[in-house]
């Protein structure tokens, strides 16, 4: 009886904090930049798309620009600046501009000017990841059932859109991301 009167005052608690809003914010960007892994190709794309943004930090880009921008806007303003197509945002030490378009995401810093985006090549069917001007190519489809996947070398590996082809790119990726870090 007494274990059920605890469980009972401990959902009327959770239930009664559900409506207050949270300073955590929505993450948008970094959760925006997920789904649109989700939308590249079957499970086994997403998967290698998931890990070459493990190599080239966008993942850890988009955090930090969340962390440290977005989510406080939203938090501040009730408005997400990442659900617009474009929007200017005023950060601590910086104002930026976000903006979406059909081939990818483009985060300038009005400040330093800074560029990170997201480019897919429709001719090459390829995807990089640009930074200050530099573009690092990541993934590219070479036929149906394979792609080129870049290794934290910095070369390139041709990877089998399978279980397998995955998962050697995963131990290639763990493995040297391992290594690096020695």
């Amino acid at each position: 009886m007494r274990k059920t009167k605890i469980s009972v005052a401990l959902i009327l608690a959770l239930a009664a904090l559900m409506p207050l809003e949270s300073c955590i914010g929505s993450f948008a960007l970094t959760n925006k930049v997920l789904t649109w892994n989700k939308g590249v190709g079957n499970k086994f794309v997403n998967e290698l798309v998931f890990f070459a943004f493990w190599i080239l930090p966008v993942y850890e880009i988009t955090a930090l620009a969340d962390i440290l921008v977005i989510n406080s806007i939203e938090f501040w303003t009730n408005e997400n600046p990442v659900t617009a197509e474009a929007k200017i945002i005023d950060g601590k030490d910086a104002r930026y501009l976000v903006q979406q378009d059909k081939t990818g995401y483009t985060i300038t810093n009005l400040s330093d000017k800074s560029v990170v985006r997201l480019n897919f090549d429709a001719s090459t069917r390829s995807w990089a990841v640009e930074h200050n001007g530099v573009e690092t190519t990541f993934m590219t489809f070479v036929d149906d059932s394979h792609v080129k996947m870049l290794t934290p070398g910095g070369s390139f590996t041709t990877v089998e859109l399978n279980e397998q082809g995955l998962m050697a790119y995963r131990s290639m990726v763990t493995n040297g991301v391992t290594y690096a870090m020695r």
